[in-house]
């Protein structure tokens, strides 16, 4: 589903924030959504890892196996994939099945993964990802369509990728008319259960694109300080239009980075957009990863994208509050956040944290997501995260109701043990209208996100 808001806006709901907290491919596809086939640098010996081991590889979440395999009674495919938790680690596991192939990291590291003719375990597959901070995001997400991510900003762990509503690969790992009817199910349900959601939605990413046009008024120079005054008439009309967007109260007249971002003032960051122009804001978000094709963790990420050249100019406006052509992935809005809070460093997300071969060999798995780069200065980094400060919101939500509206949040928190977590989370079809319940509008990413750092700890 893609969001785009066109013409006037309404400005209310979701958060947006970037607090540190001191105490602490298409819709349906079960097609793969991966990069290729494993490869890596042999490093240490494991002593953990048995040679002996029959049946198919595992797949670790903490250190545990969140997959098994038992006898299949057929030579050809000896054994038949078990999972612990299925539903909890789709997005991260995918599915291997008997009769329909394999996705995920089953897919990526099969040569890893799958038995041979011998029914020996050729190895196991170590994720980054923390059982305590996945499982808080899948229960705060619940039933509902949308997807959440945490992401560790200095070392670019992966330790949440969660995407509901989600299925449970085990339904269908045989090849039995009972798991043919289970994948006949889960394809055509209408909530997309097998899309991943984290990785492979590309949407408009609304408010929450609203720091990367602050980074880039503060990186081309518009202006020195998150403090300056701007001149933003509460009703901003985008050029070579009548459309007028409006600012959240009367306090977005002429409002400074801090108070535009504390308060989502889209008058302010249409008007930053259409001054900085379409060149100057798009170089600035491809430095934070928009516009990267070639991005895998190693499961293949949706690109998320910055409008070329060519869009008309109040459609370039709009980019300012994240609507226009802007696309991101609830991934790629975790590492915007995660830029910000690790001093302007942006570093490439992974998911998986070793690969042990049955002889014991432990080696790292080969960067596929780039390399570190500095998305911004350290100045605008320590500036915008003291201008969101302890609390900071700002907010938007895309214009129609029902189905078409999203809530969105990015933010992230410093743990007691000196960790900077980044979470980015998206929850679909809730209404866009301000006073909405407890649950809706945009206050739902919020909670979600709450939970989900309240399970990092620290």
């Amino acid at each position: 589903m893609h969001t785009t808001t066109r013409g006037a806006l309404r400005v209310s709901g979701i958060l947006v924030a970037l607090a540190t907290a001191t105490s602490g491919c298409g819709p349906d596809a079960p097609a793969d959504d991966t990069s290729g086939k494993s490869s890596g640098r042999p490093s240490a010996k494991s002593p953990s890892s048995s040679p002996a081991k029959q049946g198919l590889g595992d797949i670790l979440v903490g250190g545990k196996a969140v997959t098994g395999s038992q006898p299949s009674g057929l030579a050809k495919i000896p054994y038949r994939r078990t999972y612990t938790d299925g539903a909890l680690y789709a997005p991260v596991t995918g599915y291997r099945s008997m009769a329909f192939g394999a996705s995920g990291l089953e897919r990526v590291y099969d040569d890893v993964l799958g038995a041979g003719a011998s029914g020996a375990a050729p190895g196991d597959v170590a994720t980054t990802i923390e059982p305590a901070v996945q499982k808080a995001a899948f229960d705060a997400l619940g039933d509902r369509r949308g997807a959440a991510v945490a992401l560790d900003a200095e070392s670019g762990k992966l330790l949440a990728l969660v995407s509901t509503p989600s299925y449970d690969p085990a339904m269908f790992s045989g090849r039995s008319t009972k798991d043919a009817q289970a994948w006949k199910s889960v394809l055509g349900d209408s909530r997309s259960p097998m899309l991943n959601r984290a990785l492979r939605q590309a949407d408009a990413p609304g408010a929450t694109f609203s720091v990367v046009v602050a980074a880039a008024a503060l990186e081309q120079g518009l202006y020195t300080t998150v403090d300056d005054a701007t001149v933003s008439p509460l009703a901003y009309v985008l050029p070579l239009s009548t459309t007028r967007v409006t600012g959240a109260s009367s306090a977005c007249v002429n409002a400074s980075i801090r108070v535009a971002l504390r308060l989502s003032c889209a008058n302010v960051f249409t008007k930053w957009a259409a001054e900085l122009g379409q060149d100057r804001l798009r170089s600035v978000a491809e430095k934070f990863g928009f516009d990267d094709d070639r991005l895998d963790v190693p499961l293949r990420v949706a690109e998320s994208s910055y409008p070329q050249a060519g869009t008309s100019a109040p459609a370039a406006a709009l980019t300012g509050i994240g609507a226009g052509d802007v696309r991101a992935t609830v991934l790629q809005m975790a590492r915007v956040a995660a830029a910000v809070a690790n001093d302007g460093r942006l570093v490439p997300p992974r998911l998986v944290e070793r690969v042990t071969t049955a002889d014991g060999t432990a080696r790292k798995p080969e960067a596929g997501a780039g390399s570190p780069v500095q998305a911004v200065s350290r100045g605008t980094a320590e500036a915008l995260r003291a201008a969101l400060g302890s609390g900071g919101k700002t907010g938007w939500v895309p214009g129609g109701g029902g189905d078409s509206a999203a809530s969105w949040f990015i933010g992230h928190t410093e743990t007691s043990d000196g960790r900077r977590i980044a979470v980015a989370v998206r929850v679909e079809g809730l209404a866009a209208s301000a006073g909405a319940d407890e649950d809706g509008g945009g206050r739902a990413a919020a909670r979600v996100a709450e939970k989900i750092l309240a399970g990092v700890g620290g």
